[in-house]
């Protein structure tokens, strides 16, 4: 009995060592620092937020965007511009998911962009448009160790407006507020 209990646990060590190891999720933060470009209104405003996503053990993944540019339209009355999209994200890690690695990826999705600035007169309302917006971009992680790399990339935002009020149609159409942002950040996964 004494021996099968043995050979019952090494055969248990010895399968647990030869056991493909199992697929996992990478998950990763990114704050970073950006400019506008592309857009006479905001053109070298800077932008300041932050990317948190995973990526399967492929190549496919989903990452939160959230941009904030303060005092985008100057600085004589308050405004600012954000915005916070849910993005489907796919990269090729080139050198692997562990240790030092490159990721070139594409990226894209939905959320709002928000344009706020302040009347600065008493009486008179604020602009605050908070609208549906897509944003597409490319970019690379490069990692220096399992856990900690640097993020670069370029992303074009565009508002979606529904031209028609009726909740009977769906009438969208690509709104008139664009801009393009060049982003560098650390990344930790």
């Amino acid at each position: 009995m004494r021996g099968a209990v043995k050979a019952l646990v090494v055969a248990g060590v010895v399968a647990m060592l030869w056991a493909p190891s199992q697929a996992r999720a990478e998950g990763y933060i990114s704050p970073f620092a950006g400019v506008h470009f592309g857009n006479d209104q905001i053109e070298k405003k800077p932008v300041y937020g932050v990317n948190a996503g995973w990526m399967g053990a492929g190549v496919i993944g989903g990452e939160i965007d959230f941009g904030w540019a303060p005092d985008a339209f100057g600085e004589s009355v308050d405004n600012h511009v954000l915005d916070l999209m849910a993005n489907l994200i796919v990269g090729i890690p080139v050198g692997g998911t562990r240790g030092p690695g490159i990721r070139p990826y594409v990226t894209g999705g939905l959320g709002l962009i928000q344009t706020v600035i302040g009347s600065g007169i008493d009486g008179i309302d604020d602009y605050d448009q908070k609208d549906l917006g897509f944003n597409l971009g490319a970019g690379a992680m490069g990692f220096f160790s399992d856990h900690v790399g640097l993020r670069g990339d370029v992303r074009y935002f565009r508002t979606i407006n529904d031209n028609d009020s009726s909740l009977d149609d769906l009438d969208l159409d690509l709104g008139n507020f664009d801009f393009w942002r060049a982003s560098v950040g650390i990344v930790i996964r």
